[in-house]
């Protein structure tokens, strides 16, 4: 939670209605706001128009994949603090090094946890508080 006690908003885009869903869950049950998104276009809109202070996003997407959104989003001065997870059921060196090319802060690995997606918003929700 944020220090003033309103809930971090976190959007999730992914494709997949499943993850979208269960990241959504996951996410609301850790008491914070949850924006969701099912393609990069989508997200690009969602993040300018309600600037949430984390995001999740899939790589591998119709249209504009993840590392491109990561780069759209982190290319933009209003948004080039917001932390970006890069979700993927791709776990290889490249994809990893990629990602953090485009500006990702880390990688989270399809099937995630409750647990792994909670701990990735408590270390990077800190980081969007701190530099909003």
């Amino acid at each position: 939670m944020t220090t003033s006690d309103t809930p971090l908003r976190v959007l999730v885009v992914d494709d997949s209605n499943t993850i979208r869903r269960s990241a959504e869950i996951f996410l609301k049950q850790g008491g914070y706001e949850v924006l969701l998104a099912d393609d990069g276009f989508d997200a690009l809109s969602k993040v300018n128009d309600y600037q949430p202070q984390l995001i999740f996003c899939d790589i591998l997407m119709p249209k504009l994949d993840g590392y491109q959104t990561c780069a759209i989003i982190k290319r933009n001065a209003r948004f080039s603090n917001t932390p970006v997870v890069m979700l993927s059921s791709k776990d290889g060196v490249f994809d990893k090094a990629r990602g953090r090319m485009v500006g990702c802060q880390d990688y989270l690995t399809k099937p995630f946890t409750k647990d792994q997606l909670l701990q990735a918003v408590v270390q990077f929700g800190r980081q969007a508080v701190g530099a909003a």
